[in-house]
């Protein structure tokens, strides 16, 4: 089947599973990754420095919710600054996109992995975060709907287990304990502890990281431009409150230097409570792969889009266009970032650099391509308010240009301050994107093919009015 007589997206999402897919892409990261900040920036800094990024976050939602209702389009990022900025400006956002989705999900699934172990000692880690990809891979094929409904039902018992843990923390809770050493191992604030508050943004950024890809879902929408509203706003304050709640209760619970480093600190919290043979730790390291699960399955959607747009555009090879012929879901696609995924679980000697753990680097990846995206989707915002003044905005960004014009600062201090601590790995992102501009550079014949057969493509209709004339402008 070629691809231009290959089905479309169904539209089939409503308000509530929107939501569940807005809060189920993040909500791993109230379970893992964020401890990570606490080893350079101790409690109290990495409390500043998450209440810096969350403010960051919920600008930067309130004005990315105006491009995804204007434009609801599957490529989300990558169409909005195709449209502003022409194809280099689509293939920047794209490619930073898809790192960041491709990149996030291998992290979790070691976490799957490290939360199974602490029930089975013996199974290997990486062979059960394969075994992940398998069995949720396969579940994003058979359907969106599906898929939908699943993310939903695991996103609210992922809420729930994260208010258990809470719950069963607080009798043991402490100021004290979550004060101690709080300013980068010091009781005290200093200008020494600056810095370390600096190098943890990748790991404060992970509280909220990949929300903004329910804009890839915009196009499998019943009614995207009520509905996505909604379901943003709800998802940045539902994760707001959780991330707050899980990073202070964590580290009141003991001594938290023991879980700055740690793929299942929450677990390992409520065992400093609980003691290790309760059966509270054990209801939460079950109910605590829902949060894994929940994100791991939602990246996949995430990403699977985002590749199906960019091959639907012409900016990656064609086969990834495809879709399911009865499943209508972009099957080549979730197979193909799943690849990847897997690739990079067992890159420890190619990624673990910096002295820097193999989730850590994963982690690191994975912000530096949000980011950039970030960067880019505000731009966006900025250069389509000038250049298409009538283009229909169901939703408009509030207190513009001032809510939009902090998302944009703020994530460029973000940018400008993980390039000086990961230098390494800002190496490695802009390597893979010299590679990926090569490929974008020896494809532009192809671009203009589709241009001259676009109306003739499935979902034409959405895609020319998102601006497909420009794919060669």
């Amino acid at each position: 089947m070629s691809q231009n007589s290959s089905p479309g997206l169904n539209k089939t999402l409503g308000t509530v599973q929107l939501w569940g897919i807005a809060v189920g892409l993040v909500i791993s990261g109230e379970y893992f990754g964020w401890s990570y900040g606490w080893a350079s920036a101790g409690t109290l800094g990495f409390l500043v420095t998450s209440t810096f990024i969350a403010l960051m976050y919920t600008t930067f939602i309130f004005s990315f919710t105006e491009l995804t209702t204007s434009i609801p389009h599957a490529g989300g990022p990558f169409e909005y600054s195709r449209r502003a900025f022409g194809p280099t400006g689509g293939y920047l956002a794209g490619f930073a996109t898809l790192v960041e989705f491709v990149f996030a999900p291998p992290a979790i699934a070691l976490a799957i992995g490290a939360y199974l172990n602490v029930q089975f000692p013996t199974l290997d880690p990486k062979t059960a975060a394969v075994g992940a990809y398998v069995v949720f891979m396969t579940l994003n094929i058979l359907g969106v709907q599906i898929a939908a409904m699943f993310e939903l039902g695991v996103t609210l018992l992922a809420i729930f287990e994260l208010l258990v843990f809470m719950g069963v923390v607080s009798p043991g809770f402490s100021v004290a304990n979550f004060v101690k050493g709080g300013w980068a191992g010091q009781d005290s604030f200093s200008l020494a502890s600056i810095p370390g508050m600096f190098a943890a943004i990748p790991f404060a950024i992970w509280f909220f990281l990949a929300i903004e890809g329910v804009a890839m879902a915009a196009e499998e929408a019943k009614t995207p431009k009520r509905s996505i509203p909604i379901a943003y706003i709800g998802g940045i304050l539902t994760l707001v409150v959780l991330a707050t709640g899980v990073m202070v209760f964590a580290g009141g619970a003991g001594d938290w230097t023991k879980l700055s480093n740690l793929n299942d600190p929450l677990p390992q919290a409520m065992k400093l409570i609980v003691g290790e043979n309760s059966g509270w730790l054990h209801m939460l390291v079950w109910l605590g792969l829902f949060g894994l699960v929940a994100s791991f399955h939602g990246i996949i959607l995430g990403y699977s889009r985002q590749i199906y747009a960019l091959s639907r555009a012409g900016f990656l090879p064609e086969v990834l266009g495809r879709v399911h012929a009865t499943r209508h879901t972009p099957h080549f696609a979730i197979l193909a970032g799943g690849a990847v995924g897997i690739a990079a679980i067992f890159s420890d000697q190619l990624i673990t650099l910096g002295g820097q753990t193999l989730t850590a680097n994963i982690v690191t990846m994975s912000v530096f391509g949000a980011i950039v995206m970030y960067i880019l989707s505000m731009a966006s915002l900025f250069k389509l308010r000038i250049s298409e003044p009538k283009l229909e905005r169901s939703f408009r960004a509030p207190l513009f240009p001032w809510v939009p014009g902090f998302a944009l600062l703020g994530a460029l201090v973000c940018l400008a301050t993980m390039v000086y601590y990961n230098p390494l790995m800002a190496g490695v992102f802009l390597g893979l994107m010299a590679v990926g501009y090569v490929y974008f550079l020896s494809t532009a014949r192809r671009r203009e093919s589709l241009l001259h057969t676009g109306s003739k493509k499935p979902g034409a209709d959405l895609v020319g009015a998102a601006g497909l004339s420009s794919v060669t402008r």
